[in-house]
């Protein structure tokens, strides 16, 4: 993991297309703005974990043996 201090309105460049801009700091907030392409996929931490939790609660709750038989009536 990189560290680096930084201070208001200053940026990062990351692979020369992604411009991280510290905007605000208050106690334990950071602002961030971030600029990057359309194509770029920019998620939060907590949302991709929520949504790992829920597939994995989802696959556990799955009737296994019931998508076999769907399988089976598929490959028919």
């Amino acid at each position: 993991m990189l560290i680096i201090s930084r201070k208001i309105d200053s940026s990062l460049i990351i692979d020369g297309g992604i411009e991280i801009k510290i905007l605000d700091i208050k106690g334990d907030n950071v602002k961030l703005g971030i600029n990057a392409p359309k194509q770029t996929l920019v998620l939060r931490e907590e949302l991709i974990n929520c949504v790992r939790d829920e597939n994995i609660h989802a696959n556990n709750d799955a009737d296994l043996s019931s998508l076999k038989d769907i399988l089976k009536n598929y490959k028919k």
